[in-house]
């Protein structure tokens, strides 16, 4: 009777066992959970993409950038060309000057506003994780 119970104990840990390998390789698979939830396919992550950038200056002007790039983030893409440039935070990156121009909040309450799809984001560069073909405009704001 022991030795049926031993058995029985053994052959349902192995049991358990193989079904957590199997679960954690199927939940693995080929999705990547990015910082504000959205699904990307890891195979993407770091294939070329070409991100379109609108800068709009304090006077209103408009620069148009095209990003050549196999960067994750907003904020990897656009320092890859040296679009922008800020302080650290706990946060990720301050953006304070964008395209040489520089957005003093402590001055006079100005500052890099940033939107996708013509939608403001809710989270900051470093944690805006970017796909091909996708629109992003930079605007100075008071």
């Amino acid at each position: 009777m022991k030795n049926q119970f031993k058995r029985f104990v053994g052959v349902l840990c192995l049991l358990v066992t193989v079904a957590v390998v199997i679960t954690a390789f199927v939940s693995c698979g080929n999705k990547q959970e990015s910082l504000n939830g959205a699904q990307t396919d890891a195979q993407t992550v770091s294939e070329k993409k070409t991100v379109y950038v609108t800068v709009t200056d304090d006077r209103g002007e408009k620069t148009e950038f095209t990003i050549e790039t196999d960067k994750r983030t907003l904020r990897e893409a656009l320092e890859s060309i040296n679009l922008v440039q800020g302080e650290e935070s706990e946060y990720g990156l301050y953006v304070k000057v964008v395209n040489g121009i520089t957005a003093d909040y402590d001055k006079d309450g100005a500052y890099w506003a940033f939107y996708k799809d013509k939608e403001l984001l809710n989270t900051g560069v470093d944690s805006t994780f970017i796909s091909d073909k996708d629109n992003y405009e930079i605007v100075y704001t008071k």
